[in-house]
């Protein structure tokens, strides 16, 4: 059920301010609300709702991330700075995913079932942003800070705008020149996709 050396390794490399194993297993918020929501996950599934959701709106008073005690989450998953998060009751979430401050994994409608985005292996959601209803983000695939996105992700893809776009991740080429910050690397100009 916890996983709690593989956690820890996989959040250090992924945070470079992540000093020591040590640190981080006391101070990274995302690793108690994921480790809190195991607990509360099986508590979920085996009868103890009521428990569980009592004990995830605890975590959510001390982390400041929002996990609903029904909602699948693979291995590997580490959510950076925490602070925001909201991850729905029927939200899948699959192994190696990577998530930033201020997302939400919410629903459209208020009917019963699956309303809440499924997210593949190996996915990067930046901070703030919003994947709304029941959609699947594909593998490998990057969605940028504060998109908002309501269709599916077709895997390896980069999603970025409002309502968001996708497009290959390989193809995404920056132009030497005009957009590089102070250390000479190029960046891609989210505005070419909106």
């Amino acid at each position: 059920m916890l996983n709690i050396g593989e956690d820890i390794a996989n959040a250090r490399s992924h945070d470079p301010a992540a000093r020591s194993a040590f640190e981080t297993w006391v101070v990274a918020s995302g690793l108690h609300a994921v480790w809190a929501h195991r607990w509360h996950h099986w508590l979920w599934n085996h009868g103890f709702k009521f428990i569980a959701r009592v004990g995830s709106q605890w975590m959510r008073f001390w982390t400041g991330i929002e996990i609903h005690p029904g909602a699948t989450i693979g291995r590997r998953f580490f959510i950076d700075h925490g602070m925001g998060v909201v991850i729905g009751e029927t939200a899948e979430i699959g192994d190696d995913v990577m998530m930033y401050h201020g997302v939400t994994l919410g629903g459209r409608s208020l009917e019963h079932g699956k309303r809440h985005p499924t997210i593949e292996n190996n996915v990067t959601i930046g901070a703030g942003a919003k994947i709304l209803g029941p959609i699947t983000v594909g593998h490998n695939s990057a969605i940028g800070a504060n998109a908002v996105v309501v269709k599916d992700v077709p895997a390896d893809s980069q999603v970025v705008g409002i309502p968001g776009v996708a497009r290959p991740r390989n193809g995404m080429i920056a132009v030497p020149g005009e957009a590089v910050d102070d250390s000479g690397r190029s960046w891609v100009d989210p505005a070419m996709f909106i």
